[in-house]
């Protein structure tokens, strides 16, 4: 998008009702013709956007594309979003996130795509990444913490991302340890950390967070490691991509504060009441080998898995897939 376009978007969104040629003209310093010509070029775009004589042009709707200047207009952070970086195809967000952190990116910056080609997950997964239709997210972080206390900062992307949730939707999410969001039982966002350390300290942190938001049941691949779905397709209603990511990155913002004010406790605390698992008796297998474990205690300080098994011995668990076999605990 050429930046005056940007700017004349950036003006419908935070002025509202109609804007007159003569004001778009005199806030952008370009001639009413040039104004025009970007209006056209934001309809060809998928922009509707109104014109009425002597009252101006008015914009109806957006296209449902990730839109970093709506966005930035519904930004309410400290730090998270103060600088975006959008591209419509990248690899990757997080190498993307990863190579301007190395670059001195400042903390807060957020890197968004509307598709992927090389999406990953926990352990070396591919995380399917159509375009048009769902979130994919990376965010850098500066955190003054020892390495060894990073991983806690994936529980932190976990609850801004079911708050998110639940603020643009009726669902209720849950939250699979170490790192999915459910709905219904089936996967619905995964999360995905890289760190940049030294022995006494952190570099930077990527967020990386990947919700699926409008993919239909045909989009998802036939090999699956577990059932998936999307927020669209448990609700029915589509959602409106630019205003949920404005939404969990604020909620980002928030937690993030909140753990730099008050440490990991009060992030733990919300993060082990919406998790799947607590309080009830779990398999945790790794590498194909299962254990039973027993009872899911909740999480630890570095947010190792705590689980008791059925002689009474507490387990540290700090990898592995968590599979919920009692549902009803004890």
């Amino acid at each position: 998008m050429h930046p005056k376009a940007g700017a004349i978007l950036h003006l419908f969104l935070t002025e509202g009702g109609y804007t007159s040629g003569e004001h778009l003209s005199r806030e952008l310093g370009v001639s009413r013709t040039a104004i025009w010509k970007h209006i056209s070029a934001l309809r060809n775009d998928g922009y509707l956007i109104e014109a009425v004589p002597s009252r101006g042009y008015r914009l109806v709707s957006s296209p449902d594309t990730i839109d970093p200047h709506k966005i930035s207009t519904q930004l309410k952070s400290i730090r998270i979003g103060q600088r975006l970086e959008f591209q419509k195809m990248t690899a990757s967000t997080n190498a993307d996130a990863f190579r301007f952190a190395e670059d001195g990116a400042v903390e807060g910056t957020v890197v968004l795509a509307e598709s992927q080609s090389g999406g990953k997950g926990r352990r070396g997964r591919v995380w399917s990444s159509p375009a048009g239709v769902n979130l994919y997210c990376s965010v850098v972080l500066r955190p003054a913490i020892m390495p060894h206390e990073a991983p806690q900062l994936t529980f932190l992307s976990a609850v801004a991302a079911a708050r998110a949730i639940e603020l643009t939707t009726k669902l209720t999410p849950q939250i699979k340890w170490p790192n999915d969001l459910l709905v219904s039982g089936k996967k619905v966002a995964g999360l995905l950390n890289e760190m940049s350390a030294e022995t006494d300290g952190i570099n930077f942190v990527i967020l990386g967070i990947g919700v699926n938001l409008n993919m239909t049941a045909e989009q998802f691949p036939g090999d699956l490691r577990h059932p998936a779905t999307s927020l669209f397709l448990e609700s029915g209603v589509r959602v409106d991509r630019s205003r949920f990511t404005s939404t969990m990155l604020n909620e980002l913002d928030r937690v993030y504060s909140d753990f730099l004010a008050h440490g990991f406790g009060p992030i733990r605390e919300e993060w082990q009441k919406r998790c799947n698992a607590n309080g009830r008796r779990v398999l945790v297998s790794d590498s194909g080998t299962e254990c039973t474990g027993g009872r899911f205690i909740g999480i630890d300080s570095d947010g190792a898995l705590l689980l008791r098994s059925d002689d009474n011995i507490m387990h540290r668990i700090t990898c592995g897939d968590v599979r919920v076999i009692d549902a009803s605990g004890y």
